[in-house]
């Protein structure tokens, strides 16, 4: 069963297409863009996210984000 997201796809791309612009701009490599995206989860998951829930979104953020890597 597809997950359905309560964010349009139209306006997750735009924010996808902003950020690439922003990395872009600054000539950011891959590995500068992968730290900086990932400073941008850790900061997010430490500043909106209660304590107690943190390591598990985190746990849950890495396992989605390995489900979508290609081989």
């Amino acid at each position: 069963m597809p997950i359905t997201s309560k964010y349009s796809n139209d306006k997750v791309e735009q924010i996808i297409s902003d950020m690439f612009d922003v990395l872009e701009k600054h000539d950011a490599s891959a590995e500068l863009a992968l730290m900086v995206v990932g400073n941008i989860a850790t900061n997010i998951i430490n500043a909106d996210l209660p304590a107690g829930q943190r390591k598990a979104i985190a746990e849950k953020f890495a396992q989605a984000l390995q489900t979508t890597i290609k081989d």
